[in-house]
């Protein structure tokens, strides 16, 4: 009888919607933003050479690899809520070794930080796909842009600033934001997802359902795209502002042009309109074969600077198109009963980018000893053979079927 007294919306959980999917997506992107430019001074800081740092983030990028292909693994044994948790208690823990500023702890704090971001990101695109539609799923990307628009362009000039004035302001802000993330979390009472029982019994080895996500195509094909797409990031993130210090444009641009680009998240809704308009498979082609042009223009340019940069801002605006849309064929191929597996092949990416990147542009640089261009346009190659696996995708993939209403998954 006591029960009634108590208010509905605590009696009965309600259906996450997009909006608050995307909160989770924009408090997260403030952690993160705040810590994307602060954590490489601390780790340089406490490591006195750019190679040690390189190494620190090479072996921290391991560490979120593995961990992340094992996050499955561990919601077998541990309900998904109390994983997502774990993942803002790790945020934190990596923000308390790193404030220490010790040289020996702080690689772990960058490895504590590489794996909160795996697991939360995992167990985040688990819960989008139990309750967001097929035919929301594009919206739900695009309102997550917009969400986190804001901390991704304030959040990297603030992080340094805070650390020049006072070097754990960064670290103490990132650390509220990771506070409140899990509290929002708790308060949207996602649970453990919604809970789909195979015929056959699950396995629990990781190495089982990588052997299923190498037998489907259309997965691997859409995480080779976001593997793409976070490269090129990496490449407009990182070697973007060094082009510009050996050019003699100043430390400042990079700055700059990572700030306007970030902006352009504001405008995701368009450009989902459009991928409605046409088809995901035009969108996702387009993206990739113009970020691939515009890459290739700032190496053909590189002899005057301020050409190229325009040039790699110009790439940026489809980088941004492909975070709208060039994740939905790996989320539109997921299987229901693979939901939490799949989620973390996918959430792999971000790790294999952050490992192949600095790998391929050594590569390039220091054996042939050629420019940094030459790593430009071997990432427009890069990015035009995407655009040609991207012909392969169903012609009206995320498009609603006249007989029914749902979108095209592929074929």
């Amino acid at each position: 009888m006591a029960t009634r007294y108590i208010p509905l919306f605590l009696r009965h959980s309600p259906t996450p919607k997009v909006q608050n999917f995307a909160l989770l997506a924009g408090i997260e992107a403030s952690v993160r933003g705040t810590l994307i430019s602060a954590m490489p001074l601390v780790v340089y800081d406490a490591l006195g050479s750019a190679e040690a740092t390189s190494s620190a983030y090479f072996w921290a990028g391991v560490v979120a690899l593995g961990w992340g292909l094992m996050v499955p693994w561990f919601t077998r044994h541990v309900p998904r809520r109390w994983m997502y948790s774990s993942g803002c208690l790790l945020y934190l823990a990596g923000m308390g070794l790193a404030i220490t500023g010790n040289p020996v702890l702080v690689p772990f704090a960058l490895m504590c930080l590489a794996a909160a971001t795996a697991t939360t990101f995992v167990c985040f695109n688990a819960y989008v796909l139990d309750y967001i539609e097929r035919t929301d799923l594009g919206r739900s990307q695009s309102t997550q842009m917009v969400y986190a628009a804001g901390p991704w362009a304030v959040g990297p000039m603030l992080g340094v600033t805070l650390h020049d004035w006072w070097a754990p302001a960064p670290f103490l802000l990132a650390g509220t934001f990771a506070v409140l993330l899990l509290a929002v979390f708790w308060v949207l009472r996602l649970g453990n997802g919604k809970q789909i029982q195979r015929a056959k019994g699950p396995a629990l080895n990781p190495l089982a359902y990588l052997g299923r996500f190498f037998r489907q195509p259309r997965l691997i094909a859409g995480w080779m795209f976001a593997v793409m797409r976070s490269s090129g990031w990496w490449v407009y993130v990182v070697y973007l502002p060094i082009f510009c210090i050996e050019a003699g444009l100043g430390n400042k641009v990079g700055g700059v042009a990572l700030s306007v680009s970030n902006g352009l998240l504001f405008i995701s809704p368009i450009m989902l309109r459009y991928a409605r308009r046409t088809s995901v498979r035009r969108a996702v082609r387009m993206a990739f074969g113009l970020c691939g042009l515009c890459f290739l223009a700032s190496a053909a340019f590189a002899p005057l600077p301020w050409v190229a940069v325009v040039a790699m801002m110009g790439a940026s605006i489809f980088l941004v198109l492909l975070d709208v849309v060039g994740g939905l064929p790996f989320l539109m191929a997921v299987k229901p009963s693979e939901r939490t597996e799949m989620s973390a092949v996918y959430s792999s990416f971000r790790d294999v980018s952050g490992i192949l990147t600095p790998a391929a542009a050594w590569v390039v640089l220091v054996p042939f000893g050629a420019p940094l261009a030459a790593f430009f346009a071997v990432t427009g190659a890069g990015m035009l053979g995407a655009f040609g696996v991207a012909s392969r995708l169903h012609p009206r993939l995320g498009t609603a079927r006249p007989s029914h209403g749902r979108a095209v998954a592929g074929e």
